[in-house]
């Protein structure tokens, strides 16, 4: 039973500390973001009402591929260092989640810097998803995928 309520324990510790990192990761790109990345993806339009001719498709699909990348991280953070001390694997976790977090931000910079175009603003406009924002996304998550073999 020990066993039991140690692994529970540890399930929540790991619960708690990958939902701060997503969060946090969330308002990076809220940062790197004009305006307020939640009214994009709400559909709040400059009144303030929400409508769905305002929100914007490519920054779902862009915050969606920003978070998976981020949780497959903190996932194979945790997975590899499981059997460790729990506060080593939790370092490990925080450590290679803050990591995860300023690749995909540098990346998210870089795509902007070598496409035409402001990104930033593209992510963000209402309507259908720009191309651009698969590209963005597709970024996250490869980011996402070397990050997580560097860990394994």
């Amino acid at each position: 039973m020990t066993d039991l309520l140690t692994a529970l324990l540890h399930a929540v510790a790991y619960a708690v500390v990958g939902g701060v990192m997503l969060v946090v990761a969330y308002y990076v790109l809220d940062l790197a973001t004009p305006g307020h990345l939640g009214t994009h993806l709400r559909g709040v339009d400059e009144n303030g009402n929400e409508s769905v001719h305002a929100h914007s498709r490519s920054a779902g699909v862009v915050t969606s591929a920003w978070l998976v990348s981020n949780a497959a991280v903190l996932f194979t953070a945790i997975w590899t260092n499981g059997e460790t001390s729990l506060g080593w694997a939790l370092g490990w976790t925080v450590s290679f989640g803050a990591l995860g977090i300023i690749l995909n931000t540098v990346m998210f910079f870089a795509v902007e810097a070598i496409t035409p175009g402001d990104l930033r603003r593209i992510v963000t406009d209402p309507g259908p998803v720009r191309p651009l924002a698969y590209v963005a996304a597709a970024v996250a998550l490869s980011v996402g995928a070397i990050v997580c073999a560097s860990i394994a």
